[in-house]
């Protein structure tokens, strides 16, 4: 793996530049003056493939969030109803920290594309069956272990193809690590944003006509039969990927064998934990703030204007965070706006803390009665509120994907390209804790606001 990066053909001088080693900096917050230092600068292609990717990495997920009212409702009559959503979190949630644990463990396979290859062909046929299943009519009680057994396939897929993705882009440097980061935020913009419209028409509708059976219910999940498609489109642009001459470059048919052994062990995955500690805390922290807060709190909050609609409001709500995360991210694509320093990303990140009292002063519906009103009424303050906690999330997080890995700008790498990959790993599994740290400790949140057993309300 050793000065894989930096060979580079002189034909492909239009599509990238070689990675030189990092000089000597200072180690404690030395990122920002290595100007003559450079990564690979990847033309629009190669960034457009990793957006998609990006995309495909949170697809699933969110498709299954947004063809949540659907299965619930072959949940109907069912004491399994009202805990669906919580039990489905905890389906994805765990899976993908376990099997994230592994795939960043066995982190010399992650550049093995057929990690990606599989596990884009399992998710999609996952989802693929989800889609004919509605078409069977079975026991609530079955339909309810399917789904969540789908869940957990799709969420240890995705732990390998998470885990593939971000250490191939870090191979092509910081560019295709910002085009990842990006597509993950875009999906959450394209599914919010149908969540807006489903909530308008919902709100302006006319008196429905008489309920269809099941068997004239042609629309049933089309969230999971577009991302089937769109995963399917995925593998086919992931086999053009390899078919660019800068990616046979980047992974040469010379290597040996991928097997998890002397710098590729769990030594080398401690080491760079540990040396890269500033960045992998911070990308943690900021979105063990961001799934405490978002959405146990943020739901809770109502519109002061009588004349909103809450289920308008809320839908809203969802898509302003996710146009402000996708913007962090976009930003992220500047060099002008970059901020390598380990220093400042952590400052950043932890700073990020002030956004929880800021949501408790807002219209939060407490179930206590001696709840302390709320002194921000505005809601056109409360959505600048949430805009900007999700610009912060999308910028940090980036930035600490991005510099991680990164041997023109992190300094603890010290110009060792046989770390990038491994780094980029370490600090996504990482990303990762901080998820399911943050979606743990939402359920403590919910039941703090609404005083009942978050797992059934």
């Amino acid at each position: 793996m050793s000065g894989r990066v930096a060979r580079r053909s002189s034909s492909l001088d239009a599509e990238y530049q070689p990675i030189p080693q990092a000089p000597a900096v200072d180690e404690e917050d030395g990122v920002d003056i290595l100007e003559d230092a450079q990564e690979v600068v990847v033309d629009g292609k190669i960034r457009a493939i990793y957006f998609v990717l990006g995309c495909a990495v949170l697809l699933p997920w969110n498709a299954m969030i947004t063809a949540t009212p659907y299965f619930m409702s072959r949940l109907d009559g069912t004491s399994l109803k009202a805990s669906f959503s919580s039990y489905l979190s905890m389906a994805f949630m765990v899976p993908n920290l376990i099997f994230l644990g592994h795939a960043t463990a066995t982190s010399k396979q992650s550049l093995s594309t057929g990690r990606i290859s599989w596990s884009l062909l399992l998710i999609a046929s996952v989802t693929a069956a989800l889609t004919l299943s509605t078409w069977i009519h079975i026991h609530p009680g079955l339909f309810f272990a399917l789904i969540l057994l789908a869940a957990m396939l799709k969420s240890a897929a995705g732990s390998y193809l998470q885990s593939s993705v971000v250490a191939l882009a870090s191979l092509f440097g910081h560019e295709a690590m910002q085009a990842v980061m990006s597509g993950q935020a875009a999906v959450g913009v394209a599914v919010s944003g149908v969540q807006v419209l489903s909530a308008a028409a919902s709100t302006h509708r006319v008196p429905p006509p008489p309920p269809q059976t099941r068997d004239d219910d042609p629309a049933r999940t089309p969230e999971e039969a577009s991302a089937s498609l769109f995963l399917f489109v995925t593998y086919a642009v992931h086999v053009w990927l390899k078919t660019l001459p800068a990616y046979k470059q980047s992974l040469p048919d010379s290597d040996p064998p991928w097997s998890p052994d002397e710098r590729r062990g769990l030594t080398q995955m401690l080491r760079l934990g540990r040396i890269n500690l500033p960045y992998n805390f911070a990308v943690a922290y900021v979105f063990m703030v961001t799934l405490s807060v978002f959405p146990p709190i943020t739901v809770s909050i109502q519109s002061t204007n009588p004349d909103t609609h809450p289920l308008l409001f809320s839908a809203f709500h969802f898509f302003v965070y996710n146009v402000g995360d996708l913007t962090g991210r976009t930003l992220c694509s500047f060099p002008r706006l970059h901020v390598w320093s380990a220093k400042r990303l952590l400052t950043f990140s932890l700073a990020r803390t002030l956004f929880i009292p800021l949501f408790l002063l807002c219209n939060i519906q407490w179930a206590s009665p001696t709840a302390v009103k709320p002194v921000i009424t505005s809601d056109a303050l409360y959505m600048l509120i949430l805009l900007l906690f999700g610009a912060t999330n999308g910028f940090t997080s980036s930035m600490c994907m991005m510099s991680a890995p990164s041997v023109a700008h992190n300094p603890r790498l010290k110009g060792r390209t046989e770390d990038v990959d491994v780094a980029a790993t370490v600090a996504s599994f990482c990303l990762v804790i901080g998820l399911t740290m943050g979606s743990v400790a939402s359920f403590a949140v919910r039941a703090m606001v609404c005083n009942c057993n978050p797992f059934r309300n």
